[in-house]
């Protein structure tokens, strides 16, 4: 299942927002308002939305200023969540959120939405770092 949001302007350059999404404590400014625990532990972080189970991202790729790749912690859920980066100028960036997990049809079904709300509120905080 892949999803993805719309390209989002940030009126911040490419590094400060890498800087700023390669902190992984910051993730939690980005999290949707339903967030019940937060934590972050080395590489990676914990996070659990009311009415969903707690997912752990860990922290697995990065290309300075571009890309930054976070994926699931657990073999259970496959998935991952990149964030793409572009500059515009040295003051403005493009972003975009993709998901993309291996989940079974039903499966897929039951989470799209909360999904896509999910990505789609991480992107739209995004817009105000």
């Amino acid at each position: 299942m892949k999803l993805e949001t719309p390209t989002i302007s940030i009126a911040k350059s490419t590094e400060t927002i890498f800087s700023f999404l390669t902190d992984l404590k910051n993730f939690e400014q980005l999290m949707p308002s339903n967030i019940e625990k937060f934590k972050v532990d080395g590489e990676s972080f914990l996070f659990a939305l009311s009415g969903m189970p707690e997912i752990r991202l860990v922290l697995k790729e990065q290309t300075p200023s571009n890309k930054i790749v976070l994926g699931a912690a657990s073999s259970k859920l496959d998935f991952s969540l990149t964030i793409l980066l572009n500059s515009v100028d040295d003051a403005n960036a493009t972003a975009q959120l993709l998901f993309d997990g291996k989940f079974n049809p039903m499966m897929a079904m039951m989470v799209k939405k909360p999904l896509t709300n999910f990505i789609n509120a991480i992107s739209d905080n995004l817009k105000n770092i």
